[in-house]
């Protein structure tokens, strides 16, 4: 079965829809928590399904080193080797290469940088037009990544949607920089393109051009040319930069394809992408926070100053009866108060960050739902105001 995307309703530009995959449908707009190494930290496959979460974004450099995508293959795919059998999303591995430190020999320009490893010894990675040529954070041995490479790795994965590969430019960069990135992400989308073989996966071409108006309107009609679906990625100088970005790329971009909003996840930003026309998005923010004891919480208490979260390791939360979020209706915030979670983090024990990242995930995803229930009867703008 082919992947395909149908648009149910529209708000302006918002939209509400369902991508029909081979593991199950996906009701947009949605939020797709990161399970970067196969699993959702701290989380269950029945607990994320418990939450309401439809789809899972996994990481194909990752799943490469660690237990390799051939591994992963013989168990039946990322769907079943996860015991999630759901919908998943894998993104290229580029992200990933190009941050753990790079050498750029384009020809046209050249930047070395060097990064340390956790033991302490210089890592040293090389991207040509080939493709990319790095060393594991995991034992340093050396490994290539290529167009062909990446795709391949993510059909034997065995996701629903998979991203095409591209490169990583900074929000440092010049325009003349960026111009050359792009350049190279052009090359490496169409050879993304041609290798991908598979029927059953919707493949995401990704538009790029840092922060320049010009690089983004073209990044996006090229990768509206030549793909099925619209993945949203690159450098952002700001907030604002971000939603312009949005902006650009959905008047350049076919009103049937679906648009895939790369590591965004404030709660802010949660509801400016979705106004623009974003129909899916996934980050990190919901469980990296949860484990470092941060959780979400509703208008009042949360606002855009406090960024709808808190500190629940703070000592002024020993004795608080409450639970973490008094309008939340999770598991969690329906059965524990923030003492009880509080002393399970200064106690540093396991459950806190299960507790947490459920909370965070659960404040995530239902938000989204309730946005998607406010485009089908037009009060997105009512809900919009009441939270920011």
């Amino acid at each position: 079965m082919r992947p395909k995307f149908e648009i149910k309703a529209k708000f302006g530009k918002a939209r509400v829809g369902v991508i029909k995959t081979p593991h199950g449908e996906i009701a947009t707009p949605a939020f797709f928590p990161v399970g970067t190494k196969g699993t959702v930290k701290g989380l269950t496959p029945e607990q994320i399904k418990e939450i309401g979460v439809e789809a899972v974004l996994s990481n194909t450099y990752h799943l490469h080193l660690r237990p390799g995508e051939e591994a992963v293959k013989k168990m039946g795919g990322l769907s079943k080797f996860m015991n999630w059998n759901g919908p998943t999303m894998t993104d290229s591995g580029g992200f990933q290469v190009f941050s753990l430190g790079v050498a750029m020999e384009t020809g046209q320009a050249k930047l070395l940088r060097e990064d340390v490893q956790e033991e302490g010894k210089p890592r040293l990675n090389k991207i040509t037009e080939e493709g990319v040529t790095f060393q594991s954070h995991i034992d340093g041995s050396t490994h290539k990544l290529t167009s062909e490479s990446s795709i391949e790795i993510q059909e034997k994965l065995g996701a629903d949607l998979i991203v095409a590969f591209d490169d990583l430019e900074s929000p440092t960069y010049s325009e003349a920089r960026t111009r050359e990135s792009l350049e190279l992400t052009k090359k490496w989308l169409l050879r993304s393109h041609k290798a991908h073989r598979s029927p059953n996966q919707l493949l995401y071409g990704v538009t790029h051009g840092g922060q320049f108006e010009g690089l983004r309107r073209e990044s996006a009609e090229f990768v509206d040319k030549h793909f099925d679906a619209i993945a949203l990625g690159g450098a952002h100088s700001s907030k604002k930069n971000l939603y312009d970005v949005v902006e650009w790329t959905v008047v350049n971009v076919s009103e049937e394809k679906p648009r895939h909003q790369l590591g965004v996840g404030e709660v802010d930003d949660i509801f400016e992408i979705i106004e623009r026309g974003i129909d899916t998005f996934d980050c990190v923010i919901p469980t990296r926070l949860g484990r470092m004891g941060h959780v979400f919480v509703s208008p009042p208490i949360g606002n855009r100053k406090n960024r709808f979260r808190y500190d629940i390791t703070k000592a002024k939360f020993e004795k608080d009866p409450k639970p973490i979020d008094p309008k939340c209706q999770c598991y969690v915030c329906g059965s524990f108060t923030r003492a009880y979670i509080n002393h399970l983090f200064r106690a540093r024990e396991l459950l806190a960050y299960t507790l947490a990242t459920y909370h965070n995930v659960w404040f995530i995803n239902d938000l989204t739902k309730r946005i998607r229930q406010s485009i089908l009867q037009n009060n997105f703008q009512a809900l919009k105001k009441s939270w920011i």
